[in-house]
């Protein structure tokens, strides 16, 4: 196949995203495919527009990649890609909202609360309610931002402040939930729509103390176990829950889910990342590793899956 890789963009995580572009373009051109790699860039759509391929493979990370708008572009322009639909993606970028689908369907999440971001938003006044709502210790995030950017775990309240402004820089709403302290693992899942199964559960070891941008993307910054070493009957319930949570947004050929597992051996559910990273530290890979997908494998498969399903939609 002709296949365009999409990558780098203009969020904070680009230097994650050309990773990913890269060790995906080699992939496919091991498979056999034919690879056209574009740094995108939105002011430069023409390159979009363009296009003469069978089928976009998204390597992006963050807005304009992860958040439907570059699936809504493709989808304009009648070019079939790789991962899930302009809904999805949104719901799933969207921390808040897909909290609220989670709840609503009997997912635990942790207790969080959202403040607007506008022209007279106060510091001082958000302060004052998050204080009143929240028990230290408690996180502070973008509501709308990956790798865990601009998030800050508030252990005392001279913190808070700065947490909120660090926050707002990057997103225009702002997200306070509480802190669970526990064991952090993620499950990948795979699979044909309604077809979808999950992949073996990571644990995953965070040399800092949380799982932040640097433990996710430095060589040597978590240590990842895998398949994770919990009880069967925990490893299911994390493996139901993570498909679950993926139909439930509507998620299209992958996804990976965050959870925390905490003290009470709950597992409470984060985030569905619907284009988890794909470069050589990534989760994913390592999780297709022990049942045998070699990385190549691993981006075959989701080319195969993604013109199955656009084949059905068509």
């Amino acid at each position: 196949m002709k296949i365009a890789v999409l990558y780098g963009g203009t969020s904070g995580e680009r230097e994650v995203s050309l990773s990913t572009g890269k060790g995906i373009v080699k992939a496919l051109e091991n498979k056999g495919h034919e690879v056209i790699g574009i740094d995108f860039q939105p002011h430069k759509l023409d390159e979009i527009i363009s296009l003469q391929v069978d089928l976009v493979f998204i390597g992006l990370h963050g807005k304009f990649g992860e958040d439907g708008k570059i699936q809504g572009l493709l989808d304009m322009l009648e070019i079939p890609y790789v991962g899930s639909g302009v809904l999805a993606s949104a719901l799933a970028m969207d921390k808040a909202k897909s909290k609220q689908i989670f709840q609503l369907n009997g997912l635990q999440t942790a207790k969080s609360k959202t403040y607007e971001v506008h022209s007279d938003f106060s510091v001082e006044e958000t302060s004052k309610d998050i204080l009143a709502s929240f028990t230290l210790p408690f996180v502070v995030k973008p509501n709308q931002e990956g790798s865990t950017l601009g998030l800050t775990i508030v252990k005392q309240e001279e913190q808070l402040e700065q947490a909120l402004i660090t926050a707002s820089k990057s997103d225009s709403v702002i997200l306070v939930e509480d802190y669970v302290k526990g064991k952090e693992v993620t499950v990948p899942v795979v699979g044909r729509q309604g077809e979808e199964r999950a992949l073996p559960v990571i644990e995953i070891i965070p040399k800092n103390e949380y799982y932040d941008f640097d433990s996710k993307y430095q060589p040597g910054g978590s240590e990842h176990i895998v398949p994770a070493e919990l009880e069967g009957r925990l490893t299911q319930q994390l493996q139901n829950e993570a498909v679950q949570a993926h139909q439930l947004l509507g998620c299209s050929v992958y996804s990976r889910v965050d959870f925390i597992i905490n003290e009470g051996n709950e597992p409470i559910i984060l985030e569905v990342n619907t284009l988890p990273g794909m470069t050589p530290t990534s989760l994913f890979p390592d999780s297709a590793k022990v049942i045998g997908w070699s990385y190549d494998d691993l981006i075959q498969k989701f080319v195969e899956l993604s013109a199955v399903e656009k084949k059905q939609v068509l």
